[in-house]
């Protein structure tokens, strides 16, 4: 499969004790970076070292020159070190950050055989069809090949195709002994847009439900992962669309009052601005049926069929995109929120929910809700 060969390959390669002194991985697709990670913790840091021998870095707090050392330096109690570096995008902010580049390759040429360097770049999104790729990202990994691919080796994170998705499904619940319905695989896929660190969580969930049954339905991803999660999800949708700000409300506490409470609330997040994205780009290209809708949602993005029709339904009631782009920057301040571990995280989804369900009438101009959002 085209999407795993690159990360079949580092397994492999790993396993074999053939891997390179250095790396970066590129792309978001969290699935493939945790493959990679498990593979190199299994291999080369044994669990009885791994605080010896396992370090984790982020260049927005730490010096590219003080990991590089630390890197050429041996350990006195393990025989090899891993060093995983986040924020990579730092490397290509503001400023000049040629000695940095140049510490990289200088270290490169006579790298410590007992360490192993990880560059981690995910903030890069890299879609199954590379033609799609944003221009931005596409200019992102230009300047990471120019730069950090001139002397690491690089290792791309890109989305799943539908099709391989599917097929990774049939053969990883085959493993299990288990045997996943066709349809039952593909609408698990075009439920969760091809995300494949999604896809994983939930066939770990269903292979629990089915147990010794041994077989996974339509009906039993109906219900583990349609019903419990989307369907609640597009409740919440239609209600903020009619401006029902009372029945949105009691979605919100059956969806925080359900499985993983209000520790899922980046997840409810998640879907609800992917959500507005897609009504966003239904309301841009004026879709009024499903033939049309699948025609301007490309893959990954699509809308699962049991919901389509709801969602086109919901998109025209917002009049003009300002309605809907406003509805996105409220989710991302909510989401901004969170992350700074709020005192309640059900009090900051319920203001969002309050204020996506307000009437039309109640916004502020557009250049007050500017400065607002701002």
């Amino acid at each position: 499969m085209k999407a795993f060969a690159q990360v079949d390959r580092f397994v492999n390669d790993v396993s074999s004790g053939k891997t390179k002194a250095g790396y970066v991985f590129i792309g978001d697709e969290g699935f493939f970076r945790r493959t990679c990670r498990e593979a190199i913790l299994k291999h080369l840091v044994p669990e009885g070292m791994r605080e010896f021998s396992l370090y984790e870095y982020d260049l927005e707090s730490a010096e590219v020159v003080e990991i590089l050392d630390r890197a050429r330096t041996p350990s006195l109690m393990a025989n090899f070190q891993v060093f995983f570096v986040r924020g990579v995008k730092t490397l290509y902010g503001r400023g000049k950050h040629d000695a940095e580049f140049k510490a990289i390759a200088e270290y490169m040429k006579n790298p410590n055989p007992d360490a192993l360097l990880v560059f981690i770049a995910d903030h890069i999104s890299i879609p199954a069809d590379i033609r799609r790729m944003d221009m931005t990202d596409k200019d992102r990994y230009e300047r990471i090949r120019e730069t950090l691919g001139d002397c690491l080796t690089i290792v791309e994170f890109a989305r799943v195709e539908e099709g391989e998705a599917v097929k990774w499904l049939n053969e990883t619940a085959a493993q299990q002994a288990t045997k996943i319905e066709p349809d039952a695989s593909r609408e698990l896929v075009d439920s969760l847009g091809g995300d494949m660190m999604m896809i994983s969580n939930e066939l770990e969930k269903l292979l629990l439900y089915v147990g010794e049954k041994k077989r996974i339905t339509l009906g039993d991803v109906e219900t583990m992962v349609l019903a419990a999660k989307q369907r609640t999800l597009y409740e919440l949708t239609e209600a903020l669309s009619t401006h029902n700000r009372g029945r949105a409300l009691e979605i919100l506490d059956a969806m925080l009052t359900t499985g993983d409470g209000d520790d899922a609330a980046i997840g409810h997040l998640y879907m609800l601005a992917r959500t507005f994205r897609q009504m966003l780009v239904i309301l841009e290209n004026n879709v009024r049926d499903t033939r049309a809708l699948y025609q301007v949602l490309w893959q990954g993005f699509r809308i699962p069929p049991f919901a389509a029709e709801d969602v086109i339904r919901q998109s025209r009631r917002y009049k003009s995109r300002r309605e809907l782009t406003r509805a996105i920057r409220l989710i991302a301040r909510a989401d901004a929120a969170l992350r700074t571990n709020p005192v309640s995280k059900r009090m900051v989804l319920e203001n969002l929910v309050l204020e996506l369900a307000a009437e039309p009438r109640e916004l502020a101009p557009a250049w007050q809700q500017e400065a607002l959002l701002d």
